[in-house]
């Protein structure tokens, strides 16, 4: 919020109060404009992106935890729904909160010069297929 405050009529004596708004808020409910959306993602910390960093479960995992989404973690087999690799089943090899964007283990495109690369996949073109069982609170917490 900007407010100018003058003193007298010389534009000399101007002075301008700036009051600096916080850049995220965890009360921020909703907003119907696209920009505003945008922004609460980008802005948001880690570990509110991460909850953001989510996927549907498979039809059969959904039944047995009783829930549509989970948040994504390394380790998971996850299928590929949209875009290039549509079809393509991989393991989650790394979680990119910054970018929100997933790299899988087997997906791999080679460059110009030869070399391998993985490519980011956003979170909502995958459906996860398989948890990764080791943490037994998040499976505890899902069913």
């Amino acid at each position: 919020m900007r407010t100018l405050a003058r003193s007298g009529k010389s534009r000399a004596n101007d002075s301008i109060k700036v009051q600096k708004m916080k850049t995220w808020l965890s009360s921020w409910k909703r907003s119907v404009q696209p920009r505003k959306q945008r922004k609460y993602q980008y802005q948001a910390p880690k570990h509110v992106r991460g909850k953001l960093l989510s996927a549907h479960l498979s039809k059969e995992l959904r039944q047995k935890y009783k829930c549509r989404s989970i948040r994504l973690r390394k380790g998971d087999k996850v299928k590929i729904v949209r875009g290039e690799f549509r079809g393509k089943e991989g393991k989650i090899e790394r979680v990119d909160l910054k970018k929100s964007r997933v790299y899988l283990a087997q997906i791999e495109i080679s460059k110009k010069d030869g070399s391998k690369v993985r490519p980011p996949i956003p979170a909502s073109n995958l459906v996860i297929l398989e948890l990764e069982a080791n943490d037994k609170r998040r499976i505890k917490k899902q069913g």
